[in-house]
């Protein structure tokens, strides 16, 4: 029975966590692109803890939001530039970024500060 509890207990934390690389930071956000796939300011809400990180809403007040994948440890985002923009532009027809390379590298954006 307590190998039951224990085997229930570590199902549920993993629940718990997923959608998320690291604790407190997610795995995905979004982003607002211009139509030339540039890269405009997003606005998001977040809660008030300095551990999770979590954005609850996001908005484009200027451009179109776009889901990107949250860099991983190790991982850098891509240098902003011409040709990335022109990547994202293609891309980001689908609503997503999530997936998509820019010169054999995952495009992802660094972890928003708290």
């Amino acid at each position: 029975m307590a190998a039951l509890a224990a085997l229930a207990f570590t199902g549920a934390a993993q629940a718990q966590t997923a959608g998320q690389s690291r604790i407190g930071v997610p795995d995905k956000t979004e982003i607002c692109l211009d139509v030339n796939g540039g890269r405009l300011p997003i606005v998001c809400k977040m809660s008030g803890g300095r551990l999770d990180q979590r954005e609850d809403i996001c908005t484009c007040p200027a451009g179109v939001r776009t889901s990107v994948a949250v860099c991983q440890p190790g991982q850098e985002a891509p240098p902003e530039n011409v040709a990335l923009n022109a990547v994202r532009r293609e891309a980001a027809r689908d609503g997503s970024l999530i997936g998509d390379t820019f010169e054999g590298k995952p495009i992802c954006v660094a972890p928003r500060a708290g």
